[in-house]
């Protein structure tokens, strides 16, 4: 159903959302990555999609690049004054650190 809705209308950024975590939760990593990608080149300050993209990563222990994906959506959670998400991605980063 999400890729249908992605078909009508590629920039939806709850089906992109929602496709990324499917994969992301049938242990489709490559999938999921590639569609918080997506997501995130169309919507750079949507940091909930920087959080779930570094928990992907984290999950196969590619730690580097869920490091570099945390310190950008801080960065986006500062634009926005997305003081939640900011918590929890400094939190995480912190634990890998």
């Amino acid at each position: 159903m999400l890729t249908e809705v992605l078909t009508h209308n590629s920039n939806d950024t709850f089906a992109r959302y929602g496709l990324a975590m499917e994969y992301s939760n049938s242990g489709k990593t490559e999938e999921a990555l590639q569609e918080f990608g997506k997501l995130l080149a169309a919507n750079p300050d949507y940091a909930a999609g920087y959080f779930m993209a570094a928990q992907t990563l984290t999950k196969v222990g590619r730690i580097g690049e869920a490091r570099k994906m945390l310190q950008n959506g801080i960065a986006a959670a500062e634009r926005t004054g997305n003081s939640h998400a900011l918590s929890e991605m400094q939190g995480m980063l912190s634990e890998l650190s």
